[in-house]
This record gives C-alpha cells, structure tokens and sequence, in this order.
C-alpha cells in the first residue's frame, strides 16, 4: 500500500488551479494559430489574432486568460493501492481549489444554493470531483476550469437506438451552431455517447481532456469526429459567433455501453480559452 499525504495533494491541486488559469495547453494554442493561419475572413483573423495575443500576456503576465475562471472540474483517477494520509481525498481537492483560487487571486463564481440564497461560497467551492477506481498505486489528477458561458450551452438527448450515428451527429452539429456566439467560439466540442443519463453528461465533460489532435482510437467514432468537424466550421458561426471558417478547434467523441433501448447523446462545449491541467502523484 502506498501513502500518499493530504498535504500533497492540497499542493498539488492548488498549483494545478493556478497554472490552469494562466497558461493555455500547448496543444489548443498551436491549433488556435493553425486556424488563423488558414482563416480567410478578416474579421476572423483579427479576433483569433486577439485570442493570441491575450494567451501571451496571461502566460507572461501570470494573469488568468478569461475573468471567468470557471468551476474547477476534477477527473481523478485512484489506484486500490493508495491510501491518503492525513485526511480525505474530496477534502484535499477543495482545500486545495480553496487556496489556489485565493492564493492565485482567481474570481470564485460558485453559489451556496442554485435558486434561493445565491451568495458566493467564497474559494470556488465546491469543485466537482469525478473519481476512476482502478488497480495499482497511482493518484492521477486532471482539472478542467469549465466557464459558465460554455457550460450554459450543454446539452443532453435520450435519442432512440434507430437514430443511429445520424442522429447523433445532427443533434450535436443542432447544439453547437444553435449556440452561435454564447461559448466564446472557436469551441472544443466533448460528445458522449452511451451509458445513462447521468454518465453521459460526465463522458462528454472527460472527452474535454483528450489532446486536440488526437482522434477516438475506434476508426468509426473518428470519422464522426472528422464528420462533426467539417459541419460545424461550414455553418459559417466562426470566432465569436462573427463569422468565419473556425467555428470549432477540435471534437472529441467517448463512447461507452447503454441499455439496448437507450441511446444517450451528450455535448459539452468548451471555449477557445480550453483550459486544462494534469498532475501524477
């Protein structure tokens, strides 16, 4: 059995809440310019021209990207070989979340209740934590700060098996050109298809966490990412709902098995600000 101490942790998620807030992956940044570089739309090029250049002072500056910096998303991944000393994992997160987003001066945007006392819980707590129990003795940690103006545009269908892959794809190319301009586009789209309900919305959250560039290993959910793709970015929304070729930087498409008289779809639209970080403990 190996420990792994609560301190740690809180360190750990802190930091990950900081550098999340700051500095774009690698990987959302080089498809961003890819994109500029092959915008014909002068409009378009100038608002990706401006998503570049306020990566840049963020990244340099130490100031976080957007004002919102978004509920703080865990996907935690828990081998039955670690024990967490000196306290709770899903206490170590938010203490964690709670300092970093105090100690990194990041907006906190989380309200006790959802309708009747809407009062700002102070530290952007409670963060939503998604927890994989699997074998071996490592704790994996991956944060994805998720905007409310992204957020607000998910979307979740209960199609009928007999829809098949069309179905799928017209209610996922009907979700992210309906959104228009609200997520902040170009947008990285997470679809998940299968499960319940309840995981299916999780499944297209987690697809947000797959490097852009990297399509479903399963060669027939690539060509639906391919397909989604190339629908998306000729609806002609482009950056900032303004118009252009860019509507979407990326698709990703997860998959997992469902009841023979299900077929659930989720979309989780993130904005071109695709923030994400990730740590192994």
């Amino acid at each position: 059995m190996r420990t792994i101490k609560y301190t740690d942790i809180v360190t750990a998620v802190s930091s990950l809440c900081v550098e999340a807030a700051h500095v774009l992956p690698d990987d959302v940044l080089a498809r961003i310019k890819e994109a500029r570089a092959a915008e014909p739309f002068p409009r378009a090029r100038d608002i990706l021209d401006n998503i570049i250049e306020n990566a840049a002072i963020a990244a340099s500056q130490r100031i976080p990207i957007c004002q919102d910096t978004g509920t703080a998303v865990f996907f935690v991944t828990l081998g039955d070989g670690v024990r967490v000393e000196g306290g709770g994992l899903a206490d170590a997160i938010n203490e964690g979340v709670r300092r970093g987003y105090t100690d990194g001066y990041l907006r906190p945007s989380i309200v006790d209740d959802p309708i009747f006392d809407r009062i700002n819980s102070g530290g952007n707590t409670p963060a939503v934590t998604h927890v994989d129990l699997v074998s071996g003795d490592k704790l994996s940690i991956s944060l994805l700060p998720k905007g409310g103006g992204c957020e607000n545009m998910s979307a979740l269908a209960m199609l009928k098996p007999s829809d098949g892959s069309a179905g799928v794809a017209k209610f996922v190319c009907d979700t992210v050109i309906r959104a228009g301009g609200n997520p902040c586009p170009p947008v990285v789209v997470g679809v998940g298809v299968g499960g319940t309900a309840d995981a299916v919305c999780a499944l297209a959250k987690k697809a947000l966490l797959r490097p852009i560039g990297v399509h479903n290993g399963d060669g027939r959910y690539a060509q639906i990412e391919r397909y989604l793709m190339k629908e998306i970015n000729a609806s002609g929304v482009g950056p900032q709902g303004l118009g252009g070729m860019h509507t979407a930087l990326w698709v990703a498409v997860e998959y997992m098995p469902c009841h023979i008289a299900s077929l659930p779809v989720a979309v989780c639209v993130n904005c071109h600000a695709a923030r994400r970080a990730s740590a192994e403990l």
